[in-house]
């Protein structure tokens, strides 16, 4: 006997109704606008494509949320959609019926298709669909409403199919269509495909920005105009860049940060395999108001650097901050102690991850380190610890109330001499298991509230590492788990 849920007598209707699509088309005009998502997901799933582009032309709702299909469109169905947009278009009088000014093409309405026409009916974008485009060298012809577009948009070599099909659509109904990325990728050095993709952009809508392997000379220099136009920017990433291909000069960097300078919304900064000169890190990162995040990771940073990094304002007020894979081996410790010491009474999240800091170092950072009131996650894995220094710090770091996960170094007796500058691959098992036999008392008195791990080897290339961790038994627990990120903020 089958187990499988009979079709209701509404989808047997409708799979009936979508054999023929001719008959399905012509049946849309006296179709229920509360049977409509049901019937375009079916239309969808079916692969009927002149039905999907029928019903995106007659669609009875402001919004068309596509992002949270079951599946991302492929090629034909996301021109049949297209198709539909251009018909609306073309209809210089519309029905009242016919509603759309939204294709939402990511996930964020959950469940949205399955909750009923009336959550469908109250999808709303408040304060954008009046809006008139900023920045883009765009214009809009009198009296009609535009077709907004969102999407979250990777600008690379290697384009995904249907996001370069509808880019190209988009560029030549640029007159008609809003497009707006929340989060844009940029993955290309190419100044004139990166130049094409913002002059079609909305870029008062991008809220997050991703620049990564830049390698050409002025690329960013390109690029740097229209950051100011980026007025709802709050997430700014750099990664894997040379210093030539946004600096060619002091003018260069000048004009740079004064277009950062603009961004007043701009909360989270992450800088990653990026080379900085001497000169350009202090006249980019000046002109920052107060972040509320700040990641600094496989840089090559010397001590001035953190000593601006520690006086800029743009430190002063973190409430999250990782530094991670920086040679720090030979740096005075009171730099970094000046950096901790403005997050004090604001930092939540503190990474101070691989730096090669020592027990000497860290003596000196402990004080500040026991004034941060506030912090609820610690990580220091990857340094250069004994262990009476680990159970030094362990002592600091109970009496900090909010605390609620530390990750911590095996320490150096848990290597051989050796085996040290190969602690990316791990710390030898005998040794470490002896020095797990010390800590198991000073992990049961963290209390039960306090998650306690002590990484014994990483890779930042796979963002994966291994952790020890004690059990209410007694026991000691080995984990493979994905290295910590920075918690995103809200946006």
């Amino acid at each position: 006997m089958s187990t499988t849920a009979p079709c209701s007598l509404q989808l047997v209707a409708m799979q009936s109704l979508l054999s023929n699509q001719s008959l399905a088309i012509s049946a849309l005009e006296d179709l229920p606008r509360l049977s409509f998502p049901e019937f375009f997901m079916e239309a969808y799933a079916q692969g009927h494509t002149e039905v999907v582009k029928a019903m995106v032309k007659c669609w009875p709702f402001p919004c068309l949320p596509l992002g949270d299909l079951t599946r991302p469109p492929d090629l034909g169905t996301m021109k049949a959609v297209l198709d539909g947009l251009e018909m609306l278009l073309a209809t210089k009088e519309r029905p009242s019926h016919w509603q759309l000014q939204v294709v939402e093409l990511r996930k964020v309405y959950p469940n949205i298709w399955t909750r009923g026409y009336h959550s469908m009916a109250r999808i709303s974008h408040p304060g954008l669909l009046n809006a008139r485009p900023t920045g883009s060298g765009r214009s809009q012809s009198s009296g009609e409403q535009p077709l907004w577009i969102f999407m979250d948009l990777t600008i690379d070599r290697f384009q995904n199919e249907w996001q370069d099909y509808l880019v190209q659509w988009a560029r030549k109904r640029k007159q008609r269509v809003q497009l707006c990325s929340r989060k844009l990728q940029i993955l290309t050095g190419s100044a004139s495909t990166i130049q094409k993709a913002l002059l079609l952009l909305r870029l008062d809508s991008i809220q997050e920005l991703g620049l990564s392997k830049f390698s050409r000379g002025g690329t960013v220099k390109t690029l740097a105009p229209y950051l100011g136009y980026m007025k709802n920017l709050q997430l700014l990433s750099l990664s894997r860049m040379s210093a030539s291909c946004y600096t060619r000069s002091p003018k260069d960097s000048c004009k740079f940060a004064a277009h950062l300078g603009q961004l007043h919304h701009l909360q989270e900064l992450h800088l990653h395999d990026v080379l900085f000169s001497s000169e350009n890190m202090p006249a980019i990162l000046r002109s920052l108001k107060p972040l509320k995040t700040f990641s600094l990771s496989s840089c090559l940073l010397t001590e001035d650097n953190l000593r601006f990094l520690s006086l800029c304002s743009c430190t002063s007020q973190l409430k999250h901050l990782r530094l991670r894979s920086l040679l720090m081996l030979h740096f005075s410790p009171e730099p970094l102690q000046a950096l901790l010491e403005n997050g004090t009474h604001t930092l939540e999240t503190l990474a101070l991850e691989d730096c090669d800091i020592t027990d000497s170092e860290l003596s000196a950072l402990l004080p500040t380190l026991s004034r941060c009131s506030l912090l609820g996650f610690f990580s220091f894995y990857g340094n250069r610890l004994s262990v009476a220094s680990l159970h030094n710090l362990l002592n600091h770091t109970a009496r900090l109330s909010h605390l609620t996960r530390g990750i911590y170094p095996a320490p150096l007796e848990s290597y051989s001499v050796l085996d040290w500058w190969h602690r990316h691959i791990h710390a030898d098992s005998w040794r470490f298991a002896q020095v797990r036999t010390g800590l198991s008392q000073m992990f049961r008195e963290m209390g039960p509230n306090h998650k306690v791990q002590v990484c014994t080897r990483f890779d930042h290339r796979t963002d994966r590492g291994q952790f020890y961790s004690l059990a209410p038994d007694g026991s000691w627990v080995l984990t493979q788990e994905a290295l910590p990120v920075l918690s995103p903020l809200p946006l």
